[in-house]
């Protein structure tokens, strides 16, 4: 797979309107249509609160998955915020964010901010 066929997307937004019909729309039809190879979503800060509080959320990331979307979240926000078991539930893989994201950038990877 060619480095530059990954899209990945930093996902910090609280916002349920933008998280589904801007995020989970894209991603979902990104990965399903192959207009990327992979789509990975970058879970950072506010938007792991809102996946523990929003039902309609998780189950739109379990669509996402289905379609091939690998999701990951920072384990720092998620532990601070008291979200890990639920994020973890979802088949969320939580790791140490900055680095990876770090990367991401220094090597011109695509990457969108939400």
């Amino acid at each position: 797979m060619n480095q530059l066929d990954t899209l990945y997307i930093l996902w910090t937004t609280r916002d349920g309107i933008t998280a589904e019909y801007m995020l989970m729309l894209y991603a979902t039809n990104a990965q399903k249509k192959q207009w990327f190879d992979q789509v990975h979503i970058i879970i950072w800060g506010a938007s792991a609160k809102l996946i523990a509080e929003n039902k309609h959320i998780q189950d739109l990331i379990l669509d996402a998955q289905k379609a091939g979307v690998i999701f990951q979240g920072c384990i720092h926000c998620a532990t601070s915020l008291d979200v890990v078991n639920i994020l973890e539930r979802l088949n969320i893989t939580l790791l140490p964010a900055g680095i990876p994201l770090t990367e991401i950038i220094k090597n011109q990877k695509y990457l969108i901010t939400i």
